[in-house]
């Protein structure tokens, strides 16, 4: 069976992509930045229910070019899934995010692999300007000099525009494939990966006491795994954006739905709306409130058609995924 590459296999969306890919019957290399990560990623794919026989690991670090031609010797694709987290700043983001997918790019065609499948995000496909309710489909770019765009999603479309000119540049577009998640959630398999799912933890922890009227496309983290899977193997895959989004909910929507589902265990998600003079007067003191302030009451969402025509992409139900991403918070202790 082929080896496939898995980059960020500790953190959420990665863990579940190693995870699929062994059930599978494929031989997975996890790339961690160093070797004391590797029985953490171990413990997290057996979380999901996958054999970890197959699983093997090389270490090797997005800022840095040594140990990635080690990495990537003897593998047939590459799952892509590493990126820095948002809180740090532009410059702190951009070279994993940018300058690594590049180091990553440039080892995979010296290795020869049939595909990379890079991990993008929807963030990549917003327009600047939102009137009314709008929808985003994989021909849109985000523009990075956008004043309302935060750091984060700056580095995500800097990161895919880079991959797609190297790719250009260096005959290897019909090698290359990204996947566009929307709001990721799901199971998690370890407190050391929450990413997005940070929101839904808060939420059942009271925080915040109440909640800013905006809203996003869900999606289920399995799902969004089970795309990159179909992206990485389909032949028209290649050269393709895939947006991978459910359906689009308001905060107060995702509150009501834990509230309603869990109980007891669902006593402390608020329910009230903060007002938007509120949110945008805290964003003045909380620099992580100012990111909310240009999405407050935006009604856009994005197209996952193309993924669904393509790929067969069927995202399950947002309610499943909302109780099943709460309920394994509720049940994982800290690890």
């Amino acid at each position: 069976m082929e080896m496939v590459l898995v980059t960020g296999a500790s953190g959420f969306i990665g863990g579940w992509c190693a995870a699929k890919l062994l059930s599978a019957g494929y031989r997975v290399r996890a790339t961690v930045r160093s070797a004391a990560k590797q029985e953490a990623v171990r413990r997290a794919v057996a979380a999901a229910g996958a054999p970890t026989e197959a699983l093997e690991f090389a270490v090797a670090d997005l800022t840095a070019d040594a140990g990635w031609d080690a990495a990537l010797a003897g593998c047939d694709r590459v799952l892509h899934v590493a990126s820095p987290l948002s809180g740090a700043a532009l410059a702190e983001l951009i070279g994993p995010a940018r300058d690594g997918t590049l180091r990553v790019l440039a080892s995979a065609r010296r290795a020869g692999v049939k595909r990379v499948v890079v991990t993008s995000s929807c963030a990549a496909v917003t327009p600047r300007e939102v009137r009314g309710d709008t929808t985003s489909d994989e021909t849109v770019w985000s523009d990075v000099t956008d004043p309302n765009l935060d750091d984060y999603r700056r580095s995500k479309t800097l990161a895919e525009r880079a991959a797609w000119d190297w790719a250009a540049e260096n005959d290897f577009t019909d090698r290359l494939t990204t996947v566009l998640p929307a709001a990721v959630f799901g199971p998690v398999l370890s407190r050391k990966a929450l990413s997005s799912v940070a929101l839904i933890d808060g939420l059942l922890n009271g925080r915040p006491p109440r909640i800013p009227h905006i809203g996003f496309n869900v999606v289920d983290v399995r799902d969004v795994a089970d795309l990159h899977l179909k992206a990485m193997t389909a032949p028209e895959a290649a050269g393709q954006r895939f947006i991978a989004a459910g359906e689009r909910m308001w905060m107060e929507d995702v509150a009501a739905v834990l509230k309603e589902s869990l109980g007891r265990d669902g006593a402390r998600v608020p329910t009230k709306r903060m007002p938007d003079p509120i949110v945008r007067l805290l964003a003045v003191f909380i620099p992580r409130m100012r990111n909310l302030t240009p999405m407050l009451g935006r009604r856009h969402s994005f197209s996952a058609d193309k993924a669904r025509r393509m790929l067969g992409f069927t995202p399950r139900p947002t309610r499943e995924t909302l109780k099943d991403c709460a309920r394994s918070l509720i049940g994982k202790v800290a690890a």
